[in-house]
Parts: structure tokens; sequence; C-alpha cells
């Protein structure tokens, strides 16, 4: 690796241009377009920076600092890393955003300049760079302050000291800022001698998703948009399906808010391709509102989302990302359309029924057909119904339901073959990438309205793993010491627990071992009491073959306070791991590495308390 230290200082004979604080009511933009009408992201020269510049396996990767404005009189400025392969020309440009907590990724610009990119990767919040030497400079804001150590900022629009204006103004709002440090990076690879200027691309994580919305919207240089777990709106609104889940609150008047920073005011305006990567029971990007904010879009829109995770995704949802940049930016791959649903209420004897047509424009590997019926998009468990494969490439499945005074949700994700393995960022490769279909929603009276029956039972059997891992979501799977197995099944009213039964599980293990069995309560469901962790300890003896245990609510218990579980109705998660540490707590049972393989587990189902009854 061949590595030199450069350090530019360009001094300018004037002040770089001041972004002016409003002083009067009468000047506060009330929209999203009069809001961005004054600011040209190419007005103010960059005054870049070159603090370090390495090379390797033929990638060159610089460390930059870049002009992003002068705010109350101090400037501001962006740091990041940038990466190309070297010696090529007419790239497309991508920027990177980053989510919350997190930094500028080395690994994000010098994956997708492998790739034929050339890649910004902003370090918005300020956190320290990767691998930086006591004297590099890092984004410093001046005077405001948009970053994570200025929560408030990001549901603000009243003056204080770390704001832009003395009045009541969406400028005050940490967003504001964070799109122009965005768009002014748009402007550093537009102006790079490598780039193509008229391929431009954005795309996030998280609160980088966020972001991503709030550029593609306001930046017609954006020919492809890719946010992830971020971006949808109506957050300040509440649910019609879930009123008691309290929507986010503003310091400041709410549709001013709306108006100029709800993510539904930007969607309108988004005119590039936008990828939505997201989980189904994400805590950031609530599903139901993500296509409710896609219906605004002017544009093309898909989707791919992961079942049951939260804030991450498989592999073959996380490659639809850079497939999708390649399609826009660079012309070499081509996306299927959305899969066709048609959501029937009332087929044979009532039972829902969720038909879809995907596009064949490429080589289908399997339909997943899902529904729930849960209001809360964060908690719900999404059950995996029973697809067939009809004539005319169609699929069908029914979906049948316990009552008929609960909503019905309905999606499907279609799995299409790969061309070759393909290998996401931080992800394992993958030979098929997922597209998800729309998501109908039905409330209870238009379930009544329709004919729709309640035709399904209770079931005492959890599951038989005859579908292995289907209805339940891995974390750090291929880890033999740190593997947490979790599902959401007994949530769903179908397979929640009764007063009177025990949890039963058979296990079989190579070694002896403690197994730690966790639920937790009101996961996300703060309007129903507080969330925790219970715990139960299970010894696990080796070359026993399968072994059956039984809990009882009793066994478990809360490590902080001793407390045990009260009832099995509040329970939204089932987890099996080989260790459990409280948080904020030194309590801990378990142990850190696990003998032997990882357990199998079979016949997850509740049993009677009394043998005899």
């Amino acid at each position: 690796m061949h590595t030199r230290r450069i350090l530019y200082v360009v001094f300018l004979a004037c002040a770089v241009g001041p972004v002016d604080m409003l002083q009067a009511a009468d000047e506060i933009p009330t929209d999203v377009k009069s809001l961005w009408a004054t600011f040209d992201p190419r007005q103010d020269p960059l005054d870049t920076r070159n603090v370090r510049e390495w090379e390797k396996d033929g990638i060159t990767c610089r460390y930059v600092t870049y002009h992003i404005g002068t705010f109350k009189g101090k400037p501001a400025r962006m740091a990041g890393f940038y990466a190309f392969p070297t010696g090529k020309t007419d790239l497309p440009g991508l920027i990177h955003l980053h989510g919350g907590g997190q930094r500028a990724f080395q690994r994000e610009v010098l994956y997708y300049a492998a790739r034929g990119y050339a890649c910004l990767s902003i370090n918005w919040g300020g956190r320290e760079m990767e691998n930086a030497m006591p004297a590099d400079p890092n984004t410093d804001w001046g005077a405001v302050d948009p970053t994570q150590k200025n929560v408030p900022g990001y549901f603000n629009l009243k003056p204080g000291r770390l704001y832009l204006d003395p009045v009541e103004s969406p400028r005050n709002n940490n967003w504001y800022l964070l799109t122009i440090g965005s768009r002014r990076g748009l402007t550093f690879l537009e102006q790079q001698p490598e780039v193509d200027g008229a391929r431009l691309g954005v795309y996030g994580h998280s609160m980088g998703g966020n972001l991503t919305m709030y550029v593609a919207g306001t930046d017609e240089r954006v020919k492809a948009a890719a946010p992830s777990v971020g971006g949808q709106g109506f957050r300040t609104m509440p649910m019609a399906l879930l009123p008691e889940q309290r929507p986010r609150t503003v310091n400041g008047d709410v549709e001013l808010f709306r108006a100029t920073l709800g993510f539904q005011s930007y969607a309108p305006l988004v005119k590039a391709p936008l990828l939505w990567l997201s989980a189904t029971n994400d805590f950031h990007q609530y599903m139901d509102d993500t296509f409710r904010t896609a219906d605004l879009m002017p544009g093309t829109v898909r989707f791919s989302f992961a079942p049951h995770l939260n804030h991450r995704f498989t592999s073959e949802c996380a490659v639809t990302r850079p497939l999708w940049l390649d399609q826009h930016l660079k012309g070499s791959f081509q996306f299927p359309g959305t899969p066709s649903s048609t959501l029937i209420l009332n087929d044979k004897g009532g039972i829902p029924r969720l038909e879809v047509r995907p596009d064949m424009a490429r080589p289908v590997d399997q339909v997943h057909i899902l529904y729930s019926i849960d209001p809360d998009p964060q908690a719900r468990f999404w059950r995996t119904a029973e697809a067939t494969h009809l004539p005319g490439d169609k699929w069908s499945a029914p979906l049948p339901i316990m009552s008929t005074d609960q909503p019905l949700f309905a999606s499907a994700n279609v799995h299409y073959k790969l061309d070759k393995p393909e290998r996401p960022p931080s992800s394992p490769a993958t030979s098929t990438f997922a597209i998800t279909s729309q998501l109908h929603t039905v409330a209870p009276d238009e379930l009544q309205a329709a004919g729709s029956k309640a035709t399904d039972q209770p079931s005492l059997l959890i599951d038989d793993f005859s579908h292995g891992w289907q209805d339940w979501y891995l974390l750090s799977a291929d880890n033999p010491h740190h593997w947490q197995y979790w599902t959401r099944k007994i949530n769903d009213i179908k397979w929640q627990g009764q007063e009177g039964y025990r949890l039963s599980v058979e296990v079989k293990v190579e070694q002896s071992n403690e197994l730690i069995v966790l639920l937790t309560e009101n996961f996300f469901r703060s309007y129903r009491g507080r969330s925790r962790d219970l715990v139960a300890t299970v010894m696990l003896t080796g070359d026993e073959g399968w072994q059956q245990i039984e809990l009882s609510v009793g066994d478990f218990s809360d490590l902080a306070d001793g407390e045990e579980l009260a009832s099995w109705k509040q329970v939204d998660l089932l987890g099996f791991r080989p260790y459990y540490e409280q948080r904020d707590s030194t309590k801990r049972v378990g142990a850190d590495r696990w003998q032997g393989s990882q357990p199998e587990f079979r016949n997850v189902r509740w049993r009677r308390a009394d043998p005899d009854s």
C-alpha cells in the first residue's frame, strides 16, 4: 500500500457566502419549495482539501474535507472518504449517508469503487474518522450542531443557540442543515474529473435513509436513490389502526413541520427512480407508512422488505441496492416490475386470498406470500401462507383468520434468480434477489362488509421446524458462541400461550451446556407497558439425544429485579441464546463459549401444566 500525506491550504480573497438568518415571521418558508428556493448547492466554492491519499488493489481512496457553508458567521466543513477505480474516467458518482451513531465508512466507498463507481461517504455526524491521525481535521459545523449531540434538533423549529434562525423556522431543524451538507457532497462529486456529473446517485441507512429522501426530493442531479430503513412520512400523525401508538411530537408548529420537513411533503418531488430497502418489523421505518409515502411519488419505486427483521436485511434483500444503482446509473442490470397482487376478501368459504403475478422478465426462484393480523407494524408477526403455483404464472394462497374484529395485512416477496452470485456489502453472497409487492391493508369493518369469515383455529404447536427457520430470524447464526434464534410467533393469537400451559421445547446438543430461553414483553409496545426481558436457564446434557424441557410462567424472571413473568399474554418475542447479559447491568447468565455445534430444536409447543388433564 502506498500512502502519502497531502495538506492543501486554500486562502480565499473573500468570505465564502453565508446562509443569511431570517429575521421576520413573513420570511419563514411554509413548504418544501420555498424552504429550498434560495439555496444553490453549486454557488459557493467547495475549498476541497485532500488530507490523505492511498491506493490498494487498483482503487484510489482519499480522506477529504469540503466547505459546507457559513452559518451565523462561522464556516462549517464536512469530512469524508472518497474512492474510485484508479485511472478510470466517466464514472457514475454515489454519495453514501451513514446512519445514526455511525460515521463515514471506508468499506462503502471501497465496495462501490470496486463495482465501478466514484463514491463519497460523508461524516455528517462528526464522529472520529476511521483510522484518523491526531492532527486530522474532521467535520466541524461551527456555530450550529445538527449532529446527535443535539438530538432535540431533529424535531425542532424553535430558535436557540445551536440553531440558525432567531425566529421559529424549519431552518432551525437538523435535517435542513444535514441536507445542505449532503447536497454539497453531490457538488463535490460532480466536480471530480473522473465523475460523470449527469449520473449521480444517493443512498443511506436509517438516519441516512432519512437524508436520502431529503436529498432526492430537493436535488434534480440525483438520478437514482436507495434509502434503507428510513425516510417514510407521516411520523407526526397517529396511525388509523393503532391510535394508542403516540406519534412524534414537534417543538414548534406541527403543521409547519409537516409541510416543510415531513417526508410525505418531499415524496411528490422525488423524480429519480427509488428503491426502498427495509425490514418488515423496523423500529425506525414503519412498513405501512412506507407504502403510504411511496404512493405520493410520481416516479419509479421498488421495495425489498426482509421478513421478521428489524433494521437489518437478508442477503436477498440487501443485494437489491447495488443492483438498483447498477440499473439506473450504469445500465448493466434490469429489475423486474413490482409483483402484481390482488387481495380477494370473500373467496371460498369467506376465506381471504392473495393472488400474485410476478413480472416474469427474469426467472422466478420462489414466491412467499405473507400476512398478519396485528395493527402494530413494529411488533407484528408475519405468517407465511401456503402458496400454490397456478397456470399462467400466478401464485395464490388462502389467508385464514381467527376474527374479523382485527385488521388484515398481506404482501408477497418474489425471489428472482441472478445470473451469477452477488455479494452485497457486509453480507454473505446470494444467488437470488427479492422484490416485495404492494402492501394490502384491510380494516375490520371492511372485512365484515366484504363477508370475510373467521375460520382459523388456535394451535398448541408453535413450530415443528418442518419449514426450517421460516418463522424465525437468526442473528450471528454462523458464530459458534454468539448465535441467537428469535420468533415473534407467540404474539399472534393463533400461537399465544394460555393460562395453565407450559412452554415445551425438544433440544439436542453435542455437549453439556446451559441454554438461555428468553422472552420479551411489550417489544416496541410502550402503549401496553414497559418492555423487559425475562430469562429462564436450562441445563442440557450432551449425548442424550432429544431432551424435552418444559417451562412455566414462573420459570422466567427479570434479572434486574427478580420479578417473575405473570402471564404469556404480553410476550412478543421468544428467543434461544447461549448467554444473556442484562442491559445496563453486570448481571449475566450462560457462558461466553458454547460447547460443541449449535443446538437443534423441534416441537416448540404449549402443553398443559397438569399432565393428567
